[in-house]
Formats: structure tokens, C-alpha cells, sequence
């Protein structure tokens, strides 16, 4: 039975003699290889850059703001149900086509 191996993929990089010697000096300071302490530190600024594109963050009032407006939601405006009416018969004159990707 063959064990699983992981893929792994190469990522290469020049940078000016200056920039790597601070990144020797960064990795051998935190007990890390280079390419440790470069997959640690890019992997760390590119969960963040996701995690602050991926999440909303609220403000406790705006977060009651919006529970409040769930829970107490206004009535539909005669152009929301106007919007409403040409939405469901967007999808009745879709559904027969090859184009009905929805649900």
C-alpha cells in the first residue's frame, strides 16, 4: 500500500542581496529556515488579506441595527414589488431554455 504524499508546489523569488540578508537574519532570529520563515510570513499577510475581504465586521450598533431591521424588516415599497413581479417573470420565461442555470 503506497502512503499518501502531499503535493507541493515551488515558489522562487529574486530580491536584491539587501532584502535577503534581512530575511537570513529574520529566519535565523525565529529558529527558521528561509524558506520557513517566507512561507510563514506570506501564508500569515495572505490569510489576512483574505480573512479582510471574506468578513464583515459591525460595529455593535450597526450589528442591533441589523438584527432590528431582520426582525422588524419594512414593507416592500411599490418598486420593490414591481422589481419582484419582473424577477418572477424573468425566471417562468427562463425556466424552458438552456440557459435555466438557477436552482
Amino acid at each position: 500500500m503506497e502512503s499518501a504524499i502531499a503535493k507541493q508546489d515551488r515558489i522562487g523569488a529574486r530580491v536584491p542581496h539587501e532584502v535577503y540578508e534581512t530575511l537570513c537574519r529574520a529566519a535565523e532570529l525565529s529558529g527558521a529556515t528561509v524558506n520557513q520563515f517566507l512561507v510563514q510570513a506570506a501564508l500569515k499577510e495572505a490569510q489576512a488579506i483574505i480573512e479582510r475581504e471574506d468578513v464583515i465586521r459591525l460595529s455593535p450598533r450597526d450589528w442591533n441595527w441589523l438584527l432590528d431591521l431582520m426582525e422588524n424588516p419594512s414593507k416592500p415599497t411599490a418598486r420593490l414589488k414591481a422589481a419582484m413581479k419582473r424577477y418572477q417573470k424573468a425566471k417562468r420565461d427562463d425556466a424552458g431554455t438552456a440557459f435555466n442555470w438557477g436552482p
